[in-house]
């Protein structure tokens, strides 16, 4: 007997860094899944849409700004198992944009330092992004 298969989601995720290294999280609405946990800024790949147009997509509607493909670097990719779908989310560093980064979904906003990442509550999926920032940016 086999499993059933499992549905696999693919989400795109942008670590903005600003010019004191630092990286713009943002925290989970009420009402959303995981509400409260802080997340790197992106969303769900559309059907036809390539990682760095949902990114671009995604962040301009979630916090007005305008950022170019060539400014989108990708940095490594989380892969991990929730209990009803599998999660594989690329991060892509980006530390160039047009505008100033603002709430547009309800969501708070923080700039945090690679090093303090670990003390906000996060998902398990973006948990182990976090040495990889660590290493580029330093604590």
């Amino acid at each position: 007997m086999s499993a059933a298969p499992i549905r696999l989601v693919l989400v795109v995720a942008a670590a903005l860094v600003d010019s004191d290294g630092r990286v713009l999280m943002a925290q989970r609405p009420e009402g959303k899944a995981l509400a409260g946990l802080w997340e790197f800024p992106g969303g769900k790949v559309e059907p036809g849409e390539r990682p760095e147009e949902t990114l671009i997509r995604e962040l301009a509607e979630e916090l007005g700004i305008d950022v170019r493909e060539p400014c989108l670097a990708p940095l490594t990719f989380a892969s991990h198992a929730y209990p009803d779908f599998h999660l594989l989310m690329p991060l892509y560093i980006c530390r160039r944009w047009e505008g100033i980064p603002q709430s547009r979904e309800g969501q708070a906003l923080r700039w945090q330092r690679p090093g303090g990442l670990r003390d906000l509550p996060m998902p398990p999926a973006d948990l182990p992004l976090i040495p990889f920032l660590i290493d580029l940016l330093g604590p």
